[in-house]
């Protein structure tokens, strides 16, 4: 995969090291002398590129043209917007990436400036957080749908009320789905009659609701009296 990053802070250099290591096409742009040198000795001479990434000029010498994915990583909301809204309408790069700097502008952050994805790195660290604070031993595996989806695993407790159940007879919220089970090492495909034992590792696509709801229903009682309802 071909992939060029504007901006070459900690963020871009960090993604473009990852992307080395998974031998992917790289090229990161970068003006600024001191972040420059520190550039030239993280990563090979050949992938770092000097100029200006707000100019044209710059972008196409750099190998703008054909990219697949373009990366906007500077430390201003402004620029990252035109940047990707630049690559995707006169370059036609198959995937936009912004990095969000003030979450007051996350909003801006679409399909109307021509950005795919969004990383909002202050509100992932609040939810990763806030995860953490979360009595349950629910673990997310994957975000999805920029964060309104999530993978999730839960490992079902000796003492669980669902040990012995089926799922068909789970309360599970309506955008909560039971993907898979991994039972003793073996894939187990979940399907309604499926009866859920000890140790079974609950793997889900949710919601943040849904979770909640899953986590309640594998850790204690209070759904038993919703049976029949």
């Amino acid at each position: 995969m071909n992939v060029m990053i504007a901006g070459g802070g900690r963020t871009g250099e960090q993604l473009a090291a990852l992307l080395l290591a998974n031998d992917h096409q790289v090229r990161i742009i970068e003006h600024r002398r001191e972040i420059l040198a520190l550039l030239h000795r993280e990563l090979p001479t050949e992938v770092v590129y000097e100029g200006d990434y707000t100019d044209p000029v710059v972008l196409e010498q750099a190998g703008i043209s054909g990219v697949d994915v373009f990366a906007a990583c500077t430390g201003d909301d402004h620029t990252n917007l035109v940047l990707c809204n630049y690559a995707k309408r006169f370059y036609a790069a198959r995937r936009t990436i912004a990095r969000v700097n003030n979450p007051r502008n996350a909003w801006l952050f679409d399909e109307k400036f021509n950005v795919d994805f969004a990383l909002n790195q202050a509100q992932i660290l609040a939810s990763m957080i806030e995860e953490e604070m979360t009595p349950h031993e629910l673990v997310t595996l994957l975000k999805l749908q920029r964060g309104k989806y999530s993978l999730v695993e839960e490992t079902i407790a000796p003492d669980s009320p669902v040990v012995g159940e089926a799922i068909r007879v789970l309360p599970l919220a309506a955008e909560c789905v039971i993907a898979a089970i991994l039972r003793n090492g073996d894939l187990v495909v979940p399907r309604g009659d499926t009866v859920l034992q000890a140790g079974d590792q609950i793997l889900s696509i949710t919601d943040r609701e849904g979770a909640d709801r899953l986590a309640s229903v594998l850790s204690n009682g209070a759904w038993l009296g919703e049976r029949g309802k």
